[in-house]
């Protein structure tokens, strides 16, 4: 059954329970509501509680936990000679679920009964055929072991679903029918429900935690198998981006540094532009602009926050790039070789990162109490030496944190990059060459022809562990300083 069915039949259920809760409760007191403890509306609400909420924890539980136990039992199956040198037991696993989504495939489009998906003991030539009729095998060979294991695979987490929705519907059903038999008079509906909405919105203010977690452990499991895979000193300390994928030959140099200097280049030319431009724009709007000014400008500077990035990407590509080739390139300085390049990305990203600088750095100037200006103001300063003197170096840990923050949005960029920089990992400070970014080659390493099992395919998950560890320290960094710049002021 899939998914969004049976999600629907719960809350069917918890429609259901709600009425007819709601009128066991107002027949329990003779049709007067005044005869109940509380309204009527809570008894119908403790019953849809009662049917979704002890369903839908059964059936987070066991989409959590049925993965594992499928892969502890199918792994099982796997001998030791399956497992290649220089690979791992995780990294066939996922060569056994790639070819179980090739089955699914296979029978989807009628190539393959389900019989034979799920028949151990069918040729396995002939599956294997038509497996690759169907254009579902991404790997260069698919052994039997991996097939017998993939077959197995499929009737686990077929199984299990069923199970799934069985136990799911049944519980539902169970609480409805526990939370009518509680629509009485004397029942204290409303302090239940009210108890029951407090740890739902517990549980929802958790999630944002549950979330941070559950991406830093899919980012460290896949960056472990990959160090297992490749040095940590050559991926830490090379000097060399150079991935040689499957069937190519050669072996790769898997270095990051170069990678960690065109994302450190292009942010910095980008702060360089947008930085100036912003926070000058903030002390305009805060200390000069008048209210009508203001209430127009501000909100038309802030639309540049919500244009898409393939936008300024596309625009990098079309408009700025041959605008700078034209002025540096061979009809002009003769510095500039193509219209991509470390500047033609930092100047759009630049313009892309003036809202956050200003609308921060605007709200941080704003919160300096009055006291110091009219103190300025009394001591005979003028109005741009009370600015200079006095505001900005008030508001200066406040800025510094504004621009942390948005370095750090600078360095997680990727679609201006990947459209307005190049593709070209090198080590140069010529900002007129193509470079590369350390988001650009995570999407480039998870899109190409690399078999997922390789080196080549698994450094995106240690580049972006290496990038969420530098972001994050710049954000815990300049919500330090925010917060000491506030701790000051309030």
């Amino acid at each position: 059954m899939p998914l969004l069915w049976l999600i629907l039949i719960v809350l069917a259920i918890a429609v259901a329970g709600y009425v007819i809760g709601r009128q066991r409760a107002l027949a329990s007191a003779g049709g007067d509501s005044r005869g109940l403890h509380s309204l009527p509306s809570y008894y119908g609400s403790n019953v849809a509680l009662k049917a979704v909420v002890p369903s839908a924890l059964l059936l987070i539980v066991w989409l959590l936990a049925q993965p594992l136990y499928v892969d502890s039992v199918v792994s099982d199956m796997i001998p030791d000679s399956s497992v290649k040198e220089g690979s791992s037991l995780g990294l066939v696993m996922a060569e056994v679920r790639r070819a179980a989504d090739g089955l699914d495939a296979a029978v989807a489009k009628g190539i393959m009964t389900e019989d034979d998906a799920r028949n151990m003991r069918a040729d396995f030539t002939d599956v294997t055929q038509r497996l690759k009729d169907a254009g579902s095998i991404v790997t260069s060979e698919v052994t039997q072991p991996i097939l017998r294991a993939a077959q197995r695979y499929r009737v686990l987490n077929a199984t299990g679903h069923t199970i799934m929705a069985v136990a799911v519907i049944v519980l539902a059903v169970l609480g409805a029918l526990y939370g009518m038999k509680e629509s009485h008079a004397v029942f204290r509906a409303r302090n239940v429900v009210e108890q029951g909405i407090h740890a739902l919105l517990v549980a929802a203010a958790s999630i944002a935690i549950l979330t941070t977690i559950g991406i830093v452990l899919s980012l460290v499991f896949n960056t472990i198998e990959f160090f297992r895979l490749y040095p940590a000193t050559d991926f830490f300390f090379g000097l060399n981006w150079a991935p040689s994928f499957s069937g190519r030959g050669g072996s790769s140099d898997l270095g990051v540094l170069p990678l960690l200097w065109g994302t450190f280049y292009i942010s910095i030319v980008a702060l360089a532009v947008a930085v100036p431009i912003g926070l000058f724009a903030a002390i305009y709007l805060s200390e000069y602009a008048g209210p009508k000014v203001r209430a127009v400008a501000k909100p038309l500077l802030e639309v540049l926050a919500g244009i898409p990035t393939i936008v300024y990407g596309l625009f990098a590509l079309l408009t700025v790039g041959p605008l700078l080739l034209g002025l540096f390139g061979d009809d002009g300085l003769g510095w500039m070789q193509a219209g991509t390049a470390v500047m033609t990305a930092g100047l759009v990203m630049g313009i892309m990162l003036i809202p956050f600088v200003s609308s921060l750095s605007d709200d941080i100037i704003n919160a300096v109490p009055q006291a110091m200006r009219d103190g300025s103001y009394g001591l005979g300063a003028t109005k741009s030496e009370t600015i200079r003197q006095v505001v900005l170096p008030a508001a200066l840990p406040g800025i510094v944190g504004a621009i942390l923050l948005a370095a750090s949005r600078a360095i997680g960029e990727t679609m201006i990059v990947v459209l307005g920089a190049g593709a070209a990992a090198r080590l140069s400070l010529n900002p007129f060459e193509a470079m590369t970014t350390v988001t650009a080659k995570i999407v480039s390493q998870l899109t190409g022809d690399a078999d997922f099992a390789s080196p080549e395919a698994l450094v995106a998950f240690a580049l972006g562990m290496t990038l969420f560890v530098i972001t994050l320290g710049l954000n815990i960094f300049a919500l330090y300083i925010v917060r000491k710049y506030r701790e000051q002021y309030e």
